[in-house]
């Protein structure tokens, strides 16, 4: 394998034991749980429990909600993503650092700040309750609401990582020539950075398919309504293991197609 300029290669000559050891560790810790899974998979009757009414709803719940997430994610997050990444105001490290909170927020966290927020009785919740009659807790729209919330940064970072990236020669020709910001952003910047939106696009949404901890608190746990995937492997663990490994190697599957999706934008080598 030829590496590019300035790129290191591999080391050559004898591993360090020292390195070695905790590497192969490593690799065993990280691995031998998805091995596990499917080793203790029901292989036999996989077809079967795939098709049962209720991992089918489960799926197609989840693939709805994430989906809906992520656009909701693209129609705000890509203009989030322009104004920290061209535009300057005062705060705009403050409103970087709050943007990425979700990130490092315990979801379960999440979900009550959206409680505190979106509920009946929360800040904006109870206007749109009073005035449109509109709640979003424990609904199909809340659970588009939870998944969006712990997803969008994943979007906002990439986006904005592939504007600092792209070559800002074509935009400035392009205002000189008379285009305004809003044409130069939608005529050369955003073609510039498509593989960067598709990326955090395919983030966000694997992001929104896992979601967990802010879908529970915020949307409960009713199947049919707002049961994701995510969520039907909690409570079939509880009740009938085999259906929740077969959940579990959906999900382990969709990441697995993200990885190798995302292969060439992120992972250098063969």
């Amino acid at each position: 394998m030829r590496t590019r300029p300035g790129e290191a290669g591999p080391v050559r000559g004898p591993v360090p034991w020292a390195l070695a050891v905790p590497a192969v560790a490593g690799v065993a810790f990280l691995v031998l749980p998805l091995a596990g899974l499917l080793v203790r998979a029901p292989w036999a009757t996989l077809p079967r429990r795939l098709a049962e009414p209720q991992v089918l709803e489960a799926l197609r719940l989840s693939l709805v909600t994430a989906t809906v997430a992520t656009l909701v994610c693209l129609v705000l997050g890509v203009p989030l993503a322009w104004l920290l990444a061209r535009a300057e105001f005062p705060g705009r490290r403050l409103l970087r650092a709050l943007i990425t909170v979700p990130l490092v927020l315990p979801p379960v966290v999440g979900g009550v700040a959206l409680l505190l927020v979106l509920g009946r009785r929360g800040l904006v919740g109870q206007w749109l309750d009073s005035a449109f009659g509109v709640s979003l807790p424990f609904t199909t729209a809340g659970v588009v609401v939870a998944e969006a919330f712990v997803a969008m940064p994943f979007l906002v970072i990439s986006v904005e990582g592939a504007m600092r990236g792209a070559d800002r020669r074509y935009e400035e020709a392009a205002a000189t020539l008379g285009a305004s910001r809003w044409t130069v952003f939608r005529r050369v910047t955003l073609p510039l950075i498509t593989p960067g939106v598709l990326a955090g696009a395919v983030l966000c949404w694997a992001r929104a398919l896992g979601e967990f901890g802010a879908t529970i608190t915020f949307a409960g746990n009713f199947p049919g309504r707002t049961q994701t995937m995510p969520l039907a492997v909690y409570l079939a663990l509880e009740t009938e293991p085999d259906a929740a490994v077969v959940l579990s190697l959906v999900l382990l599957a969709v990441s697995v197609a993200i990885l190798a999706a995302l292969r060439e934008r992120w992972v250098g080598g063969p």
